[in-house]
């Protein structure tokens, strides 16, 4: 297993920071990228399942923790990854999933799915408690979120083999894939509330007996004033968070989670690394890409067979989004023709709840099974996918739909890790 997360505070304390990005995706397609990503870097690759995805009652993948261990290393095995260069991760576990029910009844809930990654062999795990259940306050005080994360961490610790978790806090936790209202600028975590957080799960550690666990406490989630809504993005300002890289200086064993760093230009992640927000989240970035290649292939896949044979890709998404509301109807505001915009365009990437829907599944089987019975013309590679053009005229990818599917997500990587690279 790989230590990469126990050298990224040292690496900041030497002057040579070091950073790892966490693929917050279960998409097999994201998975084999990322997995091609990190072997031709040769670095360590860290998946994270959050616990609406994977539960221990399924989330809406269907599959517990154990299920997505074996799922995730198949395919790692499969793209020549090792298991050591492999590290699992929980992402916002706590009760968010079931938020809607009483706190009790909710935290139970958090509690058999946090022992169920930490049973699962889950070595980093993100405590996050800072949602309202049902009969709290619309906010909750860092005294309860602190005092719920650390009933989450006994729970993990009681199940857990060696070695133990690694464990990321906050208080000031961006909402899980991406914000719902349009934004314009977030403010930035204060340096106090940021010691005040720390502070406050410090005491309730040493109060609840878990004192020994403090030290595998390696990040602190802070809003480094770093989001995305539907259809804009709030970029990183360096200048913004200088007073949060100081506090740094003080807690010398700790670094930042950076959450939403989805769609950020390039350079924000070096900056991000360089201060100290030296684990950074992408996940519906990904799928996204994933989409595009597939709406260009679609599209590619009309213009070479008859309309009688095509795999309607596009209608396909769109009848299934529309007439299964669940994943997006609270999310999505305005009249019919943004509401279908947005399905379709959207940052936040809601579509990506639904590539396992049976009808969609099988839209993009005929879509890859065409596709590999006709040649693609370079010339229309130029016109749908142009960076997938230039690769494969340089030779270095094949113009197969799967082989460009991967290339385009791969895309959004290769940013982060040149960033996170010492």
């Amino acid at each position: 297993m790989s230590n990469v997360l126990l050298e990224l505070a040292p690496s900041r304390r030497s002057g040579r920071p070091l950073g790892i990005y966490s693929v917050c995706s279960s998409h097999h397609w994201v998975l084999e990228a990322a997995c091609d990503q990190a072997v031709e870097d040769g670095s360590a690759l860290l998946v994270e399942a959050t616990s609406n995805q994977v539960n221990h009652r399924g989330g809406y993948t269907g599959m517990l923790p154990e299920d997505f261990q074996r799922y995730l290393s198949a395919i790692a095995t499969s793209r020549g990854l090792g298991p050591e260069k492999l590290i699992l991760g929980g992402d916002h576990l706590g009760p968010n999933p079931w938020r809607h029910l009483p706190a009790k009844q909710a935290m139970e809930e958090a509690e058999l799915t946090v022992r169920a990654y930490a049973q699962a062999g889950f070595r980093k795990i993100h405590l996050d408690a800072s949602m309202a259940c049902a009969g709290d306050p619309p906010a909750l005080n860092d005294e309860v979120i602190a005092r719920r994360a650390a009933a989450l961490c006994a729970a993990a610790e009681e199940e857990s083999p060696e070695p133990k978790p690694l464990y990321v806090i906050g208080t000031e936790v961006p909402t899980p894939g991406g914000a719902t209202e349009e934004l314009r600028q977030l403010a930035v975590t204060t340096r106090d509330a940021a010691a005040a957080t720390l502070a406050v799960h410090r005491r309730i550690f040493n109060e609840m007996g878990l004192d020994h666990v403090w030290p595998r406490v390696i990040a602190l989630v802070v809003q480094p004033g770093v989001e995305f809504d539907h259809t804009s993005v709030v970029d990183y300002d360096p200048a913004r968070v200088a007073h949060l890289s100081e506090l740094l200086d003080q807690e010398q064993t700790l670094v930042y989670e950076a959450h939403s760093t989805d769609y950020q230009r390039p350079e924000a992640y070096r900056n991000l690394v360089q201060d100290g927000f030296a684990i950074l989240k992408v996940g519906p970035a990904l799928t996204f890409a994933m989409r595009e290649a597939l709406d260009a292939l679609a599209r590619i896949e009309t213009e070479l067979l008859p309309v009688e044979h095509c795999s309607h890709l596009l209608e396909v998404i769109e009848q299934v989004m529309l007439r299964d509301r669940r994943n997006w109807e609270q999310h999505y505001t305005g009249d019919a023709r943004m509401v279908r915009l947005l399905l379709r365009y959207s940052y936040s990437d809601r579509v990506r709840y639904y590539w396992n829907n049976q009808e969609i599944q099988q839209a993009v089987d005929i879509l890859l099974s065409n596709l590999s019975r006709v040649a693609i013309p370079e010339t229309m590679l130029s016109a749908f996918l142009p960076d997938q053009y230039r690769a494969v005229r340089a030779g270095t990818l094949k113009a197969e739909a799967h082989a460009l599917i991967v290339h385009r997500i791969r895309q959004v990587l290769l940013p982060y890790a040149q960033a996170c690279a010492p």
